[in-house]
């Protein structure tokens, strides 16, 4: 059995990058359905960041997004669908993530809320890129967040 590493403690948005590791990630999903997928891999926090008492990251989005009338906290258990996916791509674009990261539309049916099948597309440009080295691109990879169960 290999090492598991669980992020429902962990807070914002974060990248499971799927490469063989030895480590498994795992994270508390699907809204109140409480789902516990898990994927080997390595974990990247992505564009999280805080003031003196407010976290400041693209999960507050996600969250309220699948909170909301849409979804109501159900967790998108069934997959999610074209509007979602354009929706979780306008955060990455918002968060400068865009060129590098893309909801894969061929796995819509295998992601659901905090659990979001994507494509690492490239790295970072500029100097202070977050990764370095993860090729061959694109690679799969798992976008995830805190659960608003």
């Amino acid at each position: 059995m290999k090492p598991t590493i669980e992020l429902w403690e962990s807070v914002g948005l974060g990248l499971i990058v799927e490469m063989p590791s030895g480590v498994l990630y795992s994270n508390q999903t699907g809204g109140f359905s409480c789902l516990h997928p898990a994927i080997e891999g390595v974990f990247l926090p992505l564009r999280n960041d805080h003031s003196f008492w407010e976290l400041i990251s693209p999960e507050r989005d996600l969250w309220a997004y699948f909170e909301g009338p849409k979804h109501g906290g159900a967790g998108a258990v069934l997959g999610l669908d074209v509007a979602d996916a354009d929706f979780i791509d306008g955060i990455l674009t918002r968060a400068l993530l865009a060129d590098v990261i893309h909801v894969d539309r061929s796995r819509l049916s295998e992601s659901h809320e905090a659990w979001v099948r994507v494509l690492l597309i490239a790295e970072e440009a500029g100097n202070t890129k977050l990764f370095r080295n993860l090729g061959p691109y694109p690679r799969n990879a798992i976008l995830t967040w805190g659960n608003s169960d």
